[in-house]
């Protein structure tokens, strides 16, 4: 099993996802966030950062391309690729050496996931009639991730939401 999906019926569960998933994370992975305009990929963001213990104030990089916060357990990158015409301009960031030491989420992160070897995988739609629900499709790709998706898979079901 790579992949399951997992209904959300508010920000409320939204963040509770996110701190799933940030008890499972580690400086080193890199988190692909995709879907379309307003799905929930930044509010999951602060709720991740929030989750991790981080304080500062979460925006969308949008136009900055790169934020940082900090962490109890290290710095989030929290970087946006909505702009980015693709894998090269991606490079042109310089963010390698970053890479290996932060724990890493890129929405709009399909336009560049090619670019790594192991991630997790969490693609945002709009589910249903009701406007604040959102489905959340997780795969986890190479590495660690075959194996971590299946213990997250359990964690979120058993999660009341």
């Amino acid at each position: 099993m790579n992949s399951f999906y997992v209904l959300s019926k508010g920000e409320v569960d939204t963040s509770g996802v996110a701190a799933v998933v940030a008890s499972y994370l580690r400086p080193g992975d890199v988190v692909v966030l995709a879907g379309t305009l307003a799905c929930g990929k930044t509010h999951f963001v602060k709720a991740l950062a929030s989750a991790l213990g981080s304080s500062d104030l979460v925006t969308s990089p949008t136009y900055a391309i790169v934020h940082t916060y900090n962490t109890k357990i290290g710095d989030l990158l929290h970087v946006d690729v909505y702009r980015l015409s693709g894998i090269r301009e991606f490079r042109d960031l310089g963010l390698d050496e970053f890479l290996e030491e932060s724990i890493t989420v890129i929405e709009w992160g399909d336009k560049v996931r090619s670019e790594f070897d192991s991630y997790l995988d969490i693609a945002f739609d709009l589910a249903g009639s009701a406007p604040d629900h959102r489905g959340l499709t997780f795969s986890g790709v190479g590495g660690r991730w075959i194996e971590v998706i299946s213990s997250l898979k359990s964690e979120l079901d058993g999660q009341k939401r």
